[in-house]
């Protein structure tokens, strides 16, 4: 399929993981992408993308917490791609700590790129679109804790539900224009921050070994098995397709039947 073929996406957090999965579902069918990420690696992953798709693919650095970056990201994306169409706010971060000893400033970073990011590239997007006359599509990036708050991370999932209430909220408001948004919860996908919450939450949990917590949770989900960035990149595809033209504030589990709503 080429559903997508001279339309311009930008991803936030393309660089890796998720991002890179959406990011590449978009240039397979036809994108024009730009990928944004706060990492210098961002230019890599667009070598990469490009040279695997064929297509336009272009880096952009990209603090989310900062309006001025959010908007000089906009400014470079629409003139090298053309009026954006689609825009994935995906960029996400997570630490882990029991709750005494969780600080403020853990808490302010989960919130400022989580929540707060998500709003500043929403709200940049909405002007776009409106300036182009663009009926255009927002998908943001929640998570199974959005859904299902889990220990030792509170100050995340506050970020996570607050993107379900902002993409409620914000789709009510635009609907009359034609623009959607949506919000997606991907549960355990197999990333580079597999790693991470494998080992500080094995330690934190238990004796777990290498493998051993992951491998624990993968076993409670139905269908047994982690999800991929490609299939989580597959649903913000018909999120951002025509064929979704009449869904909006929606939140969309993609996570092998581990939390049923």
């Amino acid at each position: 399929m080429r559903r997508f073929e001279g339309t311009a996406v930008l991803v936030t957090g393309g660089n890796k993981g998720i991002g890179y999965g959406i990011a590449e579902r978009f240039a397979r069918e036809g994108a024009k992408v730009a990928i944004a990420s706060v990492e210098p690696q961002v230019h890599e992953a667009a070598e990469r993308l490009a040279q695997e798709h064929g297509g336009p693919v272009l880096p952009i650095l990209c603090d989310v917490t900062k309006p001025a970056d959010v908007a000089a990201a906009y400014d470079q994306a629409e003139r090298e791609l053309g009026p954006i169409g689609v825009s994935v706010q995906n960029a996400g971060v997570i630490t882990i700590a029991k709750v005494e000893d969780l600080t403020e400033r853990e808490w302010d970073l989960n919130l400022d790129v989580n929540t707060k990011g998500v709003f500043l590239c929403c709200q940049e997007a909405i002007r776009r679109f409106r300036a182009s006359g663009t009926r255009g599509r927002l998908i943001n990036t929640a998570s199974g804790q959005a859904r299902d708050g889990f220990i030792y991370t509170p100050h995340y999932a506050a970020s996570k539900f607050g993107v379900v209430g902002l993409t409620q909220s914000l789709a009510k408001e635009v609907a009359p224009e034609g623009i959607t948004v949506n919000a997606i919860c991907p549960g355990i996908i197999h990333t580079d921050m597999w790693d991470y919450n494998d080992r500080v939450w094995g330690q934190m949990l238990g004796e777990y070994g290498p493998g051993e917590l992951m491998a624990e949770w993968v076993a409670g989900i139905p269908m047994k098995r982690a999800g991929t960035p490609a299939e989580v990149g597959a649903l913000v595809a018909f999120l951002a397709s025509e064929d979704a033209a009449y869904i909006t504030g929606q939140t969309i589990n993609v996570d092998g039947g581990l939390i049923m709503s």
